[in-house]
C-alpha cells in the first residue's frame, strides 16, 4: 500500500481500531476466493467436519481483513466524501505532495495460537511496538514502526498476534 505522506510521523499511524471481529463462514469463503485459494477447509462445512481441525478454518492472512470492522478505517469509501482511491492515484480526491517521501507497508508476521474458526468473535486490541531507522541512498532516512495486533476469542484466549511494520521514507523514490 504506497501512500503520499503529508507529515509524515508514524506514530501517528492509527491502528485498526475495530472492537470486535465476527468470524463469518461466508466472509471467509469469499476471502479464500479472493486469494484464489481453492481448499475446501476454507468453505465446504461437511468436509472441514472430517478433517482433525473440525470445521471450517480462516486462511493464514484472513485477519488482514479486520479493516472491513474498523468504521474508522482511513481507506473506506465514505457517502457523499471524496475517495482517495485505492490506485496509485487519487480517484476523488487531490493528490497531497508534501515534498517528502512515501509510507508503504512493509511485512506482516502472523504467530497462531489457535486455529482462526467460523463463528469466532474475536476482540482486537493493537499497540505500538518498535520504531527505527536506516539510511538508503535512493530514498534517504528510512523511518520503520510496527504495530502489533492480538487477536483474542470469546473466552479471552490470544489467538494470533501479528506484528505488521510499516517504513516511512524521507524522499520519493523516482522511477
Amino acid at each position: 500500500m504506497l501512500d503520499s505522506v503529508a507529515d509524515a510521523n508514524p506514530a501517528e499511524e492509527a491502528p485498526v481500531t475495530a472492537e470486535r471481529f465476527p468470524v463469518e463462514s461466508g466472509h471467509i469463503m469469499m476471502f479464500a476466493r479472493a486469494v484464489g485459494d481453492p481448499n475446501p477447509i476454507y468453505h465446504d462445512e461437511a468436509y472441514a467436519a472430517t478433517t482433525e481441525c473440525g470445521g471450517v478454518l480462516a486462511p493464514p492472512t484472513f485477519l488482514a481483513a479486520v479493516a472491513h470492522y474498523d468504521p474508522e478505517w482511513k481507506y473506506r469509501p465514505r457517502s457523499g466524501e471524496p475517495w482517495m482511491g485505492s490506485g496509485r492515484e487519487a480517484s476523488g480526491t487531490p493528490v497531497v505532495n508534501s515534498g517528502g517521501g512515501t509510507s508503504l507497508h512493509a511485512e506482516h508476521h502472523y504467530e497462531y495460537h489457535q486455529p482462526v474458526r467460523a463463528g469466532d468473535v474475536l476482540k482486537v486490541e493493537a499497540h505500538s511496538g518498535k520504531t527505527w531507522q536506516k539510511e538508503s541512498n535512493r530514498a534517504g532516512k528510512l523511518t520503520f514502526d510496527e504495530t502489533i495486533t492480538t487477536f483474542r476469542n470469546e473466552r479471552d484466549e490470544p489467538v494470533v498476534t501479528v506484528r505488521s511494520v510499516r517504513v516511512v521514507t524521507e524522499r520519493t523514490v523516482e522511477q
